[in-house]
């Protein structure tokens, strides 16, 4: 019997491999550019508070790319993820407060903290699925929030509390707004790069996996409560560093740190710049954090008016703002 299979002409079934190459080759030749340009020319030609901006956006774009680890790769929909950005924040800001330790290591504490909670309500969490898996996620946000508040001799309640420094970084003192935004890039260039290196392993296949078919995943003999308890830890420990950030660049936290408002600012920065991208999130930080503060300059309604923006962005664009510009760098390789 003949074989129905059919041979391609020499290098033609190549050919998609080559342009998918040629793309990400350009991407990463682009992503390489923006990093030099965005270390390089702010620190030259902003002031110290368009430096602070451009700081909280890398700030906010580590907590986004924690929580697309999440939901881009691991289809796990949190609406809670502010829990872990807020513990970063409330352990490095009371460790220095109440403890007077190094700024350096209320970060890391902040982070061990963020990184231990993420294990406990994700051992809860991931045993759920679909609406009872982001429904517990809220519900467990709001009880740290919650605790937030009611427990003031500790946290300072709905007053919040100050007192964590910046830290020194290389016997720079980071009070310096460029100092402060150049450890932001890098943090964010670490994380990056590390959230990258995670997915392209196998870890990373097998959690993809995860997301497309559970249960053929298990039946391969996949413990797949594991997978998704795993990455669930490493983004809550990716958001309590971005949450020590933002309290050592703001030196102040609030239970704001903890509230539904921050966890769906965070799903719209995703969402906005793409899901399962990890760029993609870093743009949406960036879109939503200046939009909001531009258009809040100007009025009062600004939340209408950015909701408004938004919305209409994610109709009409479902692969987010990187969506786009993949699409241009591939219809531009030869």
């Amino acid at each position: 019997m003949a074989s129905s299979d059919k041979t391609l002409p020499e290098g033609e079934e190549s050919a998609p491999v080559v342009v998918a190459s040629a793309a990400g080759r350009r991407t990463r030749l682009a992503g390489l550019l923006l990093l030099a340009v965005a270390a390089i020319v702010p620190p030259l030609a902003l002031s110290g508070y368009g430096l602070d901006l451009l700081s909280e956006v890398w700030v906010f774009a580590i907590a986004a790319i924690s929580l697309d680890l999440l939901m881009g790769y691991g289809g796990l929909v949190s609406f809670g993820h502010a829990a872990f950005f807020g513990v970063g924040a409330y352990g490095a800001v009371i460790l220095s407060a109440r403890f007077g330790i190094d700024p350096w290591f209320c970060l890391l504490g902040g982070v061990v903290l963020a990184t231990l909670a993420a294990g406990l309500i994700g051992a809860f969490c991931v045993r759920m699925g679909g609406a009872s898996f982001f429904m517990l996620t809220l519900a467990f946000a709001q009880l740290l929030y919650s605790g937030a508040v009611k427990w003031r001799p500790l946290t300072g309640g709905s007053d919040g509390m100050g007192g964590l420094a910046r830290p020194d970084v290389l016997g720079f003192d980071a009070a310096d707004s460029r100092v402060m935004y150049l450890l932001s890039l890098a943090a964010l260039t670490l994380v990056f790069l590390a959230a990258q290196r995670l997915i392209g392993s196998q870890f990373g296949r097998a959690l993809i996996g995860v997301r497309e078919n559970e249960l053929r995943m298990r039946a391969l003999g996949y413990r797949t409560r594991r997978l998704k308890l795993l990455a669930f830890i490493i983004a809550g420990g990716f958001a309590g560093l971005a949450g020590g950030l933002y309290a050592c660049f703001d030196g102040f936290v609030s239970p704001d740190v903890l509230s539904f408002e921050m966890s769906g600012s965070l799903l719209l920065m995703v969402v906005l710049g793409g899901t399962g991208t990890l760029f993609g999130p870093v743009i949406g930080a960036a879109v939503y954090l200046l939009a909001k503060n531009f258009v809040s300059s100007h009025t009062e309604h600004w939340l209408l008016i950015v909701g408004v923006i938004f919305v209409a962005c994610v109709m009409g664009l479902p692969n987010g703002l990187y969506g786009i510009l993949r699409r241009g760098i591939a219809a531009d390789a030869p």
